[in-house]
């Protein structure tokens, strides 16, 4: 199935928490902090049983309290409403979860 590229700089008006990725693919791109270890791979297990039932899975890293995702569809070369869908749930779960930033 292919995925209708959107516009990386509009979509960031309605997600203040990203930032396009210094990357060759437009990509989105967020840095989350929690209070420690424990809270980042409990938001990171969250994310990943609602990524795979999106099917559609984030790249990302962990250092201690420091998640980094990285969000694009790889199918379309580009970001699209998959990647909107995800950064949105991640931004709420997040905001559950007590992000620091």
């Amino acid at each position: 199935m292919t995925h209708a590229r959107l516009d990386p700089a509009e979509i960031l008006n309605s997600l203040p928490h990203w930032r396009l990725a210094e990357d060759v693919r437009p990509a989105l791109t967020r840095t989350l902090r929690f209070a420690d270890f424990n809270a980042a791979f409990g938001f990171m297990t969250r994310v990943a049983m609602a990524a795979d039932k999106m099917d559609h899975h984030p790249e990302w890293s962990n250092v201690y309290d420091r998640v980094e995702v990285l969000l694009t569809t790889h199918d379309a070369g580009g970001v699209t409403e998959r990647d909107v869908a995800l950064a949105r749930f991640i931004d709420q779960t997040a905001a559950e979860m007590g992000v620091r930033a």
